[in-house]
């Protein structure tokens, strides 16, 4: 298994790939068709991740002392964000998720090149996962 600074590292490489946004998200929209079916019964309230425009279901389990998230979105490029946090920390300790930084995502640019509002989605994202990882330290 990949140590989670090996998968953010990964992360920065795919995205140096493409030299336009336009690419990036296109990539992005691509990670999001590959997250496997999110379960209907799971998509709550109790699942859903406030302060996003588009609805975000999150859900998390622990195995052996790792978190494995699962995730859905009702849109393409915020379904894709979500794929991309749920690849990297997927399979990552409680605390490693609790104390990352997240700055891989400054370093692929993607926070400058969303909209506000996916934006502010994408630091909800950040703040649940975070939040789940404190809840199972």
């Amino acid at each position: 298994m990949k140590t989670l600074q090996e998968k953010k590292q990964e992360v920065v490489e795919n995205f140096s790939v493409y030299d336009e946004w336009l690419d990036k998200y296109e990539y992005l929209i691509d990670l999001g068709k590959s997250l496997p079916p999110y379960p209907e019964d799971k998509k709550t309230d109790e699942h859903l991740i406030k302060g996003c425009q588009s609805r975000v279901w999150l859900d998390a389990k622990i195995e052996d002392g790792r978190l494995w998230f699962s995730a859905d979105s009702d849109a393409v490029i915020t379904r894709g964000i979500i794929s991309l946090l749920v690849d990297v920390y997927s399979g990552c300790t409680p605390e490693e998720v609790a104390g990352d930084d997240f700055g891989f995502i400054g370093e692929i640019g993607l926070r400058e090149n969303l909209s506000p509002t996916r934006s502010n989605g994408l630091v909800s994202m950040i703040q649940t996962l975070q939040a789940i990882a404190r809840k199972n330290v």
